[in-house]
């Protein structure tokens, strides 16, 4: 065996009823196949020399697409969607691409949008469900957002979500949300369970952090990048353009930097990186604004991103957790920009910062055409998935191929940027920045 880890995917039973969706079994003759249970790719592509352990099923991604036998009558499926949690490029071109596949390509008439998240569900919000269909979505996939509204929170209400799914009748639920959409998903999969029903779960994460677990990236995640380097151009322009220039800007990235990564990457004009996952002294001959004095002296203008989850040691510590389960974060950004400003100012120096925070501009962003082809293919796996009776699972890509990938295994932790890896080497390179910006070690 080669992981503790296990990719088998629950399914809800035999699957009987012949699929509506005419495709080929046979290999070579320039028809569409249909995918089998016993097709799997094997996640990692790192080799070794030397006898390898054998591999076993729990080890190996089962590839998603569409069965050639289904487990739900399409006559007899109610199916729901519903998101959750922050906006991310891509979100309805999701929805769209669920329903559409749904009732195009299975037959399904009866689709549910669930308003405003889990808060959907909850009786004491009273918000009616909004019927989808071919018409419904046809255009939205031109809109940034949720044509189905998001919040956060809802999803610890296992109980009375699964309580109004019954009332429903429905049979299949797509969650399309981050890790705490997922862990509530897999928590309401668990009470179906528990009460014998049978309704199929499957989630698309949504995570604009590009930091779930196993997946090649997330939806969403190269619109942000395009946009926040936009960002990045607009702060050096203003940084150039002055003496003592300084263009600060922050970006999405709670507990992973793969958003500032990519964007010093994908714009060239930053001069530091921060992220969570390299800390970084404030002060001091090797911290950071030393290092930014050395950088005015020398070009007389930076450029600065930072992940907002980066430096929270620095600053005063904010307890509790958001509606999400996430823990609060100080605001690094608006931290820095006043430090760097006192630090300057002490010394006697002239600077001209330009704060700039672009994350709801981000966020709200249509996908670009890269992301909507991705939202597009997520969304007809997600559907395919659930109609041959998959549950407890994520559609997620994984060495160039769409897989189904259990929500238990996909939660247990984030994927975050290795500061020993490839990526940051690159970023440092891209920035030339120290490779430390600490006083010790």
């Amino acid at each position: 065996m080669q992981s503790e880890l296990d990719f088998t995917v629950p399914s809800l039973g035999e699957r009987r009823i012949p699929s509506p969706i005419a495709l080929s079994t046979t290999q070579g003759d320039r028809i569409a196949n249909y995918v089998s249970d016993m097709e799997f790719i094997r996640y990692g592509n790192e080799a070794r020399e030397g006898p390898q352990n054998p591999l076993e099923r729990r080890d190996l991604l089962e590839k998603a697409g569409p069965r050639e036998r289904i487990y739900f009558g399409p006559s007899h499926v109610h199916a729901g969607i519903v998101t959750c949690g922050g906006l991310c490029p891509g979100l309805n071109d999701v929805i769209r691409a669920i329903t559409r596949c749904l009732w195009q390509r299975y037959g399904v008439r009866r689709i549910t949008g669930i308003r405003y998240g889990y808060k959907g569900f909850l009786p004491e919000y009273d918000i009616p469900v909004r019927p989808l269909d071919p018409d419904q979505v046809d255009d939205i996939h031109k809109m940034g957002g949720t044509m189905l509204g998001s919040s956060r929170g809802g999803g610890e209400r296992t109980t009375d979500i699964v309580d109004a799914i019954e009332r429903l009748n429905m049979n299949m639920l797509f969650t399309i949300g981050g890790d705490g959409t997922q862990k509530g998903a897999l928590a309401i999969a668990e009470e179906i369970e528990r009460r014998n029903l049978k309704v199929a779960v499957v989630g698309v994460p949504k995570t604009i952090d590009n930091d779930l677990l196993f997946v090649d990236r997330s939806f969403g995640f190269e619109t942000a990048v395009a946009r926040a380097a936009e960002a990045v151009t607009g702060a050096h322009a203003e940084a150039h353009s002055s003496m003592n220039g300084i263009g600060l800007v922050k970006l999405m990235g709670r507990d992973s930097g793969f958003i500032a990564v990519h964007t010093v990457l994908a714009a060239h004009e930053a001069n530091f990186v921060l992220i969570p996952e390299v800390p970084f002294d404030l002060e001091g001959p090797k911290g950071l604004l030393a290092r930014l004095e050395e950088r005015l002296e020398r070009r007389k203008h930076a450029v600065v991103v930072v992940a907002e989850g980066a430096g929270q040691e620095h600053l005063a510590t904010v307890a509790g957790t958001d509606a999400s389960g996430n823990r609060k974060l100080g605001d690094i950004g608006v931290f820095l920009r006043d430090r760097i400003q006192e630090h300057f100012a002490a010394r006697g120096k002239e600077i001209n910062l330009k704060y700039i925070d672009p994350s709801y501009l981000i966020r709200s962003a249509s996908a670009s055409p890269t992301d909507s082809v991705y939202c597009e293919r997520l969304g007809n796996n997600a559907a395919h998935a659930a109609m041959a009776g998959k549950t407890k699972c994520l559609i997620g890509m994984v060495n160039g191929e769409f897989v189904h990938i259990p929500i238990a295994v996909a939660v247990r932790s984030r994927r975050r940027v290795d500061p020993e890896g490839s990526l940051w080497r690159d970023a440092v390179d891209a920035t030339q920045q120290p490779l430390s910006m600490r006083n010790e070690g």
